[in-house]
């Protein structure tokens, strides 16, 4: 390397804040993160795969969310990338070793609960993680750069798993439950090729990401080196590669043309596909712009009831409904614009329904509780009862206590209410007593054709007696 090249590398990492000092210890905490007996690290992935997989379940973005913080993906897929930049074969097999493992326990988990469902709806939050393009590699890219210097310059272990995870983690935990989602629903193919294929791009992006970050900050240099020879040495695993076939790869670390090109490979075969799915959604967007386009100058936006363009290969289907019918000399023009702009065939349909007023009417007098039935009439006893509860207190009040009532009831004649009173005395009550008895139940009960019929009855005997 030559004196340009080293300044402007010592320059990039003075404008970084990353030390020369500090290199070797950036090694060892992206190394601690490729251990693969980690409790905490495994119960991490554990919950975070049951958080994301009922998230995608529940259509709930916050529940995703929260498996994006507590994921630790991050750790050894950065080591994955700090082992490829410095030719490190003994780190990346420990990396991506336990990468995998870690991706068949978050499948399984995740298709695990899927399966144990009694039902299989496909939500929207899984829709949105099966169709990626080449905008989801842009995003994968700049995340993975940003977690690449995030882990260069936070001290801990715990800097390199959840500092970037916040940013990126979104985009590797959600792809991996979706596919066991498409597993545990039946071995859905569409759902887990579009997961994984978005899983993969956000791996190669981010792992191509930290390859390249890892290289400028100048992490492939011999004190580095020395570092991770000194924690291959503690390790038996390391001792018996080393005295095996792949001691000289090791020693070597390999040529850096042929990682470089491994790393361009990936990237361009996921890329094939992810640029096919981005044409596909450029061209359905230009195309519902256009028919957006003519639609507006077709009828105002109040006449328009409902709107449904579908795209598809070399045909776009438009169906209107509408309050006002459209001439047809208007729909051709409409018709012969939108092939124009989108170079596919149009077929469009006009439903002519009622005007909105009249649907307001409609749908109130639809909405309209219904007229209460009518009250059914009152029977006799019914009007018998009522009337001998509203007369009892009056009469019970206004009575005499010297001729206790011995029966009452009430009964009708043409000329009004009858109260028949039969009450029990030593002799019987005058007609002025009787006369002022029956002018007090008339006022009080508001009734004056009310007529009192009272009946004297023999005492009882021990009343008679006592007497």
């Amino acid at each position: 390397m030559n004196a340009a090249s080293a300044q402007k590398e010592t320059r990039l990492q003075r404008w970084l804040r990353i030390p020369k000092e500090q290199r070797p210890g950036v090694y060892v905490q992206v190394y601690e993160t490729a251990e693969f007996f980690d409790l905490n690290y495994w119960l991490e992935i554990f919950f975070s795969a049951g958080i994301a997989a009922f998230g995608l379940i529940v259509n709930s973005p916050a529940v995703i969310i929260g498996a994006m913080l507590i994921s630790p993906l991050m750790g050894p897929i950065m080591a994955t990338g700090l082992a490829l930049a410095i030719g490190d074969l003994y780190l990346t097999i420990k990396a991506v070793s336990k990468l995998l493992a870690s991706v068949a326990l978050a499948i399984g988990l995740s298709a695990f609960i899927v399966w144990l469902l009694p039902f299989h709806s496909i939500t929207g939050e899984i829709l949105a993680r099966i169709n990626p393009n080449l905008l989801d590699l842009g995003i994968a890219l700049f995340s993975g750069l940003a977690g690449s210097v995030a882990v260069c310059r936070t001290a801990g272990v715990s800097g390199v798993t959840t500092l970037p995870g916040v940013a990126i983690a979104v985009a590797l935990m959600p792809p991996l439950c979706t596919i066991g989602y498409g597993m545990g629903s039946g071995m859905n193919a569409r759902i887990m090729g579009g997961a994984g294929l978005l899983f993969l791009t956000n791996l190669v992006a981010i792992v191509t990401s930290a390859f390249a970050v890892f290289l400028l900050v100048g992490m492939n240099t011999q004190e580095v080196r020395m570092k991770g020879a000194d924690r291959r040495e503690a390790e038996r695993f390391a001792q018996r590669l080393s005295h095996g076939p792949l001691q000289r790869v090791i020693a070597n670390g390999g040529q850096m043309h042929w990682r470089i090109l491994i790393l361009a490979v990936l990237l361009a075969f996921i890329a094939v596909p992810l640029r096919r799915a981005f044409v596909q959604v450029a061209g359905e967007t230009i195309v519902r712009g256009a028919v957006e386009n003519v639609v507006d100058h077709l009828l105002p936006a109040g006449d328009i009831v409902t709107q449904q363009v579908e795209v598809g290969r070399g045909k776009v289907t438009v169906r209107l409904i509408t309050t006002k019918s459209v001439p047809e000399d208007k729909l051709q023009d409409a018709k012969s614009e939108i092939e124009i702009k989108s170079g596919r065939k149009v077929d469009i349909s006009v439903s002519s329904i009622a005007s909105r007023n009249e649907l307001d009417a409609l749908m109130q007098k639809l909405n309209a509780p219904p007229p209460a039935p009518p009250p059914k009439p009152k029977t006799l006893s019914q009007i018998h009862n009522e009337l001998m509860q509203r007369i009892s207190p009056v009469v019970t009040a206004a009575w005499p206590a010297e001729a206790p009532i011995q029966r009452f009831d009430v009964a009708f004649s043409p000329d009004g209410i009858v109260v028949d009173v039969d009450y029990a005395s030593a002799r019987a009550l005058d007609s002025v007593s009787l006369g002022l008895l029956s002018k007090t139940l008339q006022d009080k009960l508001a009734d004056p054709l009310l007529t009192l019929n009272a009946k004297r009855v023999p005492m009882p005997r021990k009343a008679a007696a006592k007497k």
